[in-house]
């Protein structure tokens, strides 16, 4: 990993971490060739006391899975919005470390830059791992928009006051938008073209709908 920390900190704490690394995040592109993807997800347990993790790599561009991981893990932290890293990412974590290869982006079903602190699940587990990471998440945290317009592909921007945290992108002709923001060495021109590019069918990208399906057992 390019960063470590501890895990065990109270919810105070892990604001005052977010707001130490954000300053770790590149917000622009920092990536060669991609020929394998990977989406990440967790699911629960045992009334929520079991966290499983999952990773799905694809081959790209045919997005065809490659490998994959899960693994289960205790529960350590509780469900804070804005903290939701603090809850998944050691399972993730362990998940990532099964994989033959390690992926070359990263796609997060989650937020990246747009968070209050801009530093989401997106944003933290690329700094932690040192790879490209996307944040695709299907519902907003923070942040203001307009609609985009109804077909695939149209965005707008997502703001916070004047400042671009992210863009709303419509994934599939009429469906709901995905939220979508840089999360490490990846800048939002790319996000939203990585998204699209591994979304060819349905609203989420098989990177998401192939994890989410190992986390849910």
């Amino acid at each position: 990993m390019s960063i470590q920390h501890p895990w065990n900190l109270t919810p105070s704490e892990a604001i005052a971490l977010q707001k130490q690394l954000r300053d770790t995040v590149v917000a622009r592109d920092d990536f060669g060739e991609v020929t394998r993807v990977a989406g990440v997800d967790c699911g629960f347990e045992e009334n929520g006391n079991i966290i499983r993790a999952a990773v799905a790599m694809l081959e790209f561009p045919s997005l065809r899975l490659v490998d994959q991981a899960v693994t289960r893990l205790p529960t350590q932290f509780p469900y804070i919005p804005g903290l939701l890293s603090f809850r998944e990412i050691p399972a993730l974590l362990a998940a990532l470390d099964m994989l033959n290869n390690a992926p070359d982006l990263i796609l997060v079903d989650g937020q990246g830059l747009a968070h209050p602190r801009r530093f989401g699940i997106a944003c933290h587990l690329g700094v932690l791992v040192g790879i490209p990471t996307i944040g695709a998440a299907k519902s907003r945290l923070t942040g203001t928009f307009e609609d985009p317009g109804i077909e695939r592909g149209n965005w707008t921007y997502l703001l916070d006051k004047e400042e671009i945290i992210g863009a709303v992108l419509r994934t599939r002709r009429g469906t709901r938008p995905l939220f979508v923001s840089p999360g490490h060495r990846v800048g939002l021109e790319s996000a939203i073209d990585w998204v699209l590019r591994c979304t060819p069918r349905y609203r989420l990208p098989e990177t998401t709908r192939q994890a989410h399906r190992l986390a849910s057992g």
